[in-house]
């Protein structure tokens, strides 16, 4: 049984979290939940028959833990990662894994050194309708791409930013680096790598330091041209995170709230399957955090158990998705083309 350890009892945790190691997961057990707010760690750590504590060094210093899931403000997970590091933890961190881009390679490098697990949750790379996409994209069913575009239209009222760091640049970004990171990242998993961006950004319904609303256009080494359309300011809801490529031999269309469903599946030269993979591999969710840090979750629980460092997604899996990122704020501070070519980093996010 693996003994883990939970850092940062917040927002994931308390709507994904609780539920994926109450009911999903099999040979793992948390033992201690920590969180500053009292209240969160106890109500977690009852809800997982686990021991709260509420200092992190008390979590790093646990003799009876092997592994730390870190959910901490996203500002602080490079601190947070390098710490546990240090003190022998394998970590799982969720998304952003660091603000920026040198972080990640310093920490892969760390964990490579000590002999650790370092391993990113971007868990919509394990949604069924992304990784068949993958899969096909991969193929070259597709053909020879001519767009790709990426649309998040999702619902955060102005309450969700009073919390002292979501929005903030020292601590988190805006929508393109909170939310809609997840959806650059299958873009860009898929479909890159991003040669060159023009973004721009603005806050439309909501009061941040950073943004609510981000557009961006994109050029890809293979040629094609891609969109970007990311918006919080979608009201009363959350009504879209979805994925399209369109190429010479075929379209896909991935949408839901969490990429979770196929809309479109159509090729030149169609095969018997096409017809039944969208109904084969779409899913019903509950919310946009979609169902997919389970299997994510488990894969990384049986490779440790076999004592397999290597995650289903590094450090450098998930770097490329950091440095858009940031080219994509760094092309809104200059107010035009960005090259990623020339690691752009943005002025704004993690300072």
């Amino acid at each position: 049984m693996l003994k883990l350890g939970i850092l940062g009892a917040g927002r994931v945790v308390q709507n994904r979290y609780v539920d994926v190691f109450q009911h999903e997961l099999k040979n793992v057990k948390v033992t201690k939940v920590c969180d500053l707010v009292q209240k969160n760690a106890n109500d977690v750590a009852d809800s997982l028959s686990a021991e709260a504590v509420y200092s992190s060094e008390a979590l790093f210093t646990s003799k009876d833990i092997s592994t730390i899931l870190i959910a901490t403000e996203s500002g602080k997970h490079y601190e947070h990662t390098k710490k546990a590091l240090s003190e022998g933890k394998h970590v799982i961190v969720e998304k952003p894994p660091t603000l920026l881009p040198d972080q990640i390679v310093e920490l892969e490098e760390m964990a490579r050194t000590k002999g650790l697990m370092y391993a990113v949750i971007f868990q919509n790379r394990f949604n069924p309708a992304i990784r068949i996409l993958k899969k096909t994209f991969d193929t070259g069913r597709l053909g020879k791409i001519v767009t790709n575009s990426i649309r998040l239209r999702w619902c955060r009222y102005q309450e969700y930013y009073e919390d002292g760091w979501h929005g903030t640049w020292k601590m988190d970004g805006g929508v393109i680096n909170q939310q809609a990171i997840h959806h650059v990242d299958a873009l860009q998993w898929i479909c890159g790598p991003v040669i060159s961006v023009c973004a721009a950004q603005t806050n439309i319904l909501n009061k941040l330091e950073a943004e609510d609303t981000h557009v961006a256009i994109l050029r890809f080494v293979s040629g094609a041209l891609g969109i970007v359309e990311a918006t919080t300011a979608a009201r009363p809801k959350d009504y879209e995170a979805s994925i399209s490529i369109v190429g010479e031999k075929g379209m896909a269309v991935i949408n839901g709230i969490a990429l979770n469903k196929i809309d479109t599946w159509e090729f030149v030269d169609s095969i018997p399957e096409d017809k039944i993979i969208p109904s084969q591999y779409s899913q019903e969710v509950p919310t946009g955090y979609g169902l997919s840090h389970g299997p994510l979750i488990q894969e990384i629980v049986d490779r440790l158990q076999t004592g397999n460092i290597k995650p289903p997604i590094t450090g450098t899996d998930a770097l490329p998705t950091v440095q858009l990122v940031h080219a994509l704020y760094k092309s809104d501070e200059l107010n035009g083309w960005v090259d990623l070519k020339n690691t752009p980093i943005s002025g704004r996010l993690g300072i």
